[in-house]
């Protein structure tokens, strides 16, 4: 019988386990990564692409490819394949980043062989019907005048493109953009990026040799795209030149702030000692930030930091929104907060409690099949396999003061921002 009076025993996390997925590489170039959980009768299928860009296309073409992928076929309309999907209680969604677009399926397993047909339909004859774009148009111009109102907006637009110009990443969306999107351009990238030789495919689930052979059937021997992808260009970023922006608003009860510059991305060996440090000064509730800025002083009600990590770069950010007599008082703890972290080792109390923090939270996020092909995916696109998690692990265990000091003077310099404000300072 179980003794309630004695507590569990008690050990320090170790290293996680990930499941290796199986690989297989179809005739038509279509790379397929299967991680199989024979007891979960639920298949989620990605189909996910690399995002394609020549330097001239509109910004927003790859973003409205991505939305109206599902909005209609040769031989079916977006009505149709939403009542085929829905029918068989199946999800289907279409997914857009800076770097990939996906489109995911999850369907049971008992219904794979009826719902595959219309993903099949989708990435081979897919039209952008008319009519469906005129509607996404006129509904994202109104959307954008009413965020373009909206002060954490509009510091979210101007931090990526002064940090990123007119790459990929620093796009932003207007209504010239929207009105410059047309069929011809989305048949164009659609015909050069959905193909098999441009995508992965992650399976998770109960993936049968039955199911793998219906995957195989419809997507190798029928999918035959194979547009030539040379030509495809890396980003070229501006030099980066620390500044401050105010865009001042004479009715603001609120200004939104947003610090950052370009930084390293999950390549870099340095980047899980600097996820460790930014999760001290900012990157989850107990942060110093948070205790400075929203505890002590009341200033905000959310501020946090993040390092990004991106294909071709990463950037480092802080964002908040406090109120207007309180911008620069803001602006000044935050560079405290900064000067501590580089001029003063932390306590290894404080050490010990984010080193639990990050570990505890990769164990959380370990729940199921779908969260190991979640972290496969993660690493893979960076050309990195699951060693990585080994290796971060490790890190994150063997931190001590004298690192996180030796990160803060390295990546974390107040005077090396962009500032962004939108809003009021006093």
């Amino acid at each position: 019988m179980l003794n309630r009076t004695v507590a569990p025993s008690r050990h320090d996390i170790q290293d996680i386990d990930l499941v290796q997925p199986d690989e297989v590489v179809f005739d038509n170039g279509l790379r397929v990564f299967i991680f199989s959980a024979p007891t979960q009768e639920l298949i989620k299928a990605e189909f996910i692409f690399q995002n394609i860009f020549n330097g001239s296309e509109n910004s927003l073409l790859h973003t409205c490819a991505s939305h109206m992928l599902k909005e209609g076929t040769k031989t079916r309309t977006s009505a149709q394949i939403a009542e085929e999907i829905d029918f068989y209680g199946a999800y289907l969604m279409p997914e857009y980043s800076f770097d990939q677009t996906a489109l995911t399926l999850y369907s049971l397993n008992k219904h794979l062989g009826a719902v595959l047909p219309v993903v099949h339909d989708i990435l081979n004859e897919a039209i952008f019907p008319e009519a469906e774009l005129e509607t996404y148009i006129r509904n994202n111009k109104q959307t954008l005048q009413i965020s373009l109102q909206k002060n954490e907006y509009v510091a979210r637009r101007l931090f990526f493109k002064n940090l990123f110009g007119e790459s990929r990443y620093g796009r932003i969306p207007t209504e010239e953009a929207y009105d410059k999107l047309n069929r011809e351009d989305l048949i164009a990238l659609y015909q050069k990026q959905v193909q098999p030789q441009n995508c992965t495919l992650i399976l998770s689930g109960n993936i049968t040799d039955d199911v793998l052979k219906q995957i195989r059937e419809l997507f190798d021997v029928q999918w035959t795209n194979t547009e030539n992808l040379d030509g495809i260009m890396k980003p070229e970023f501006p030099v980066f030149i620390p500044t401050t922006v105010l865009d001042e608003r004479a009715d603001a009860l609120q200004s939104a702030i947003r610090l950052g510059m370009p930084a390293i991305n999950r390549v870099h060996p340095d980047f899980p000692a600097i996820q460790f440090v930014n999760t001290l000064l900012g990157g989850y509730f107990g942060s110093r930030l948070m205790r400075n800025i929203r505890e002590e002083k009341g200033f905000t009600y959310s501020i946090g930091s993040a390092f990004a990590s991106l294909q071709h770069t990463g950037f480092f950010t802080i964002a908040t929104e406090v109120g207007v007599d309180s911008t620069q008082a803001t602006l000044t703890e935050i560079e405290k907060e900064l000067d501590i972290l580089r001029d003063i080792q932390a306590t290894e109390q404080e050490i010990a409690l984010v080193k639990n923090y990050i570990l505890g939270s990769i164990l959380g996020t370990i729940e199921s099949i779908f969260s190991h092909a979640d972290k496969f995916k993660a690493v893979y696109f960076y050309g990195l396999d699951l060693s990585y998690y080994t290796r971060y692990n490790e890190i994150i265990r063997n931190m001590t003061a004298a690192d996180v000091q030796r990160v803060a003077n390295t990546y974390f310099d107040y005077n090396n921002l962009l500032k962004i404000i939108v809003g009021k300072v006093y």
